[in-house]
């Protein structure tokens, strides 16, 4: 993962760490990018999955980053046929960009549409209007992409399922690859999370999330989208993100870029959020660690659970069995059976699945779980 953390303006929901800089400070980010690359370049990584997220990514020029695939690959072992994939914006597309986005190996991208109607657009922030995130997306969908995603924001005061579903429907028309459909959530320090505190804004009814968010998945099942995670969809396997599935099954990544995280199956750590910490600490050749923490056996059976109890293939209990020595079915055999007699799981065969009503309370279910291991027990 390698985080562009530059927007041209700062959308009031997001706490993302993303700042508006010049080009000189884009120039320092590109050259400290690849110089924190090297400083991995010796463990002999394999990567098949290159991320290029933010920020805006697409807000540099398109040989800006071709530049950051180029020496990142010079430095890492990127895969021949690793997934490359590339967040960007409406009003960065333009045919010239896609071009040379193609040119630089880039296969699946992300669109930032948000919504296709003027008036959600514009209490969300965005700089585009409805009509160039359809524009946007036509070209995208013309250059011939393997996967062609496209992000929306449900679940703000006043929304109502029918404004909500007539969104789905035209992403559908669209004939969009792959949909992340997210609820606006409110984060302190944000712009939106001020007026919240203020009482300025007030967050949607939960018992109307609940609909909308049972609306999005079977609205898009019934149109063909499998949701695989629980705000993602995908109109095939063959469309699903295979980068973003490996922090749902706990496969290692590496981050790179201010804020971003790296994961290596047991050790987690994160980087300075701040750009020109960030910079001060790749600039004297120092890894620009913020922090980090070494992950109990039972803290990675409890991130196992509440991952698998947000995607669609579940938990597979004999695997889960093997990696951490707990039958967590056994474990818990009252909790387990309440949930799957109340519709929130199903069990097949050694699976233990989640029902779309399952995923909504995913995160709850998951602590009403027994997940001690052996290690976690000692005094």
């Amino acid at each position: 993962y390698i985080h562009v953390p530059f927007c041209t303006s700062v959308c009031p929901y997001c706490d993302f760490a993303v700042l508006i800089a010049g080009e000189e400070r884009r120039r320092a980010f590109l050259r400290g990018v690849e110089r924190e690359a090297l400083m991995y370049s010796d463990l002999g990584l394999r990567f098949d999955t290159v991320y290029l997220g933010g920020g805006t990514p697409s807000s540099l020029r398109p040989d800006q980053l071709e530049g950051v695939l180029d020496s990142v690959g010079a430095s890492l072992g990127i895969e021949s046929d690793a997934e490359v994939f590339l967040e960007v914006n409406p009003e960065d597309v333009s045919p010239q960009a896609v071009a040379a986005w193609r040119e630089s190996g880039v296969d699946t991208v992300s669109l930032g549409v948000q919504s296709f109607d003027d008036g959600v657009l514009k209490f969300l922030g965005r700089r585009h209007d409805a009509a160039a995130a359809r524009k946007a997306l036509d070209e995208l969908r013309a250059a011939g992409f393997h996967t062609v995603s496209i992000d929306l924001m449900y679940g703000f005061e006043g929304q109502t399922a029918t404004a909500w579903r007539g969104q789905l429907d035209e992403a559908v028309s669209r004939s969009v690859d792959h949909l992340s459909c997210y609820q606006l959530t409110f984060h302190g320090g944000t712009l939106f999370g001020r007026r919240l505190e203020q009482g300025l804004m007030t967050e949607l009814d939960g018992d109307v999330q609940a609909e909308l968010f049972l609306l999005t998945h079977g609205a898009l099942a019934d149109a063909g989208y499998q949701g695989y995670e629980v705000s993602n969809f995908a109109a095939g396997a063959e469309h699903r993100s295979r980068h973003n599935l490996k922090y749902w099954t706990h496969d290692p990544y590496l981050g790179l870029g201010p804020a971003a995280h790296s994961f290596d199956g047991g050790r987690r750590w994160w980087n300075r959020r701040k750009l020109r910490q960030w910079q001060r600490d790749i600039d004297t050749d120092v890894r620009p660690v913020d922090g980090d923490e070494e992950l109990t056996p039972g803290q990675l059976a409890l991130e196992t659970v509440i991952l698998g109890l947000r995607s669609a293939a579940g938990i597979d209990l004999a695997a889960f069995e093997r990696r951490f020595g707990i039958d967590l079915a056994s474990a818990n055999r009252w909790a387990v059976e309440g949930f799957v007699a109340d519709g929130f799981l199903t069990v097949q065969g050694t699976t233990l699945r989640p029902t779309v009503a399952g995923m909504a309370i995913a995160d709850a279910m998951a602590r009403t779980l027994d997940v001690s291991t052996t290690d976690d027990r000692r005094p």
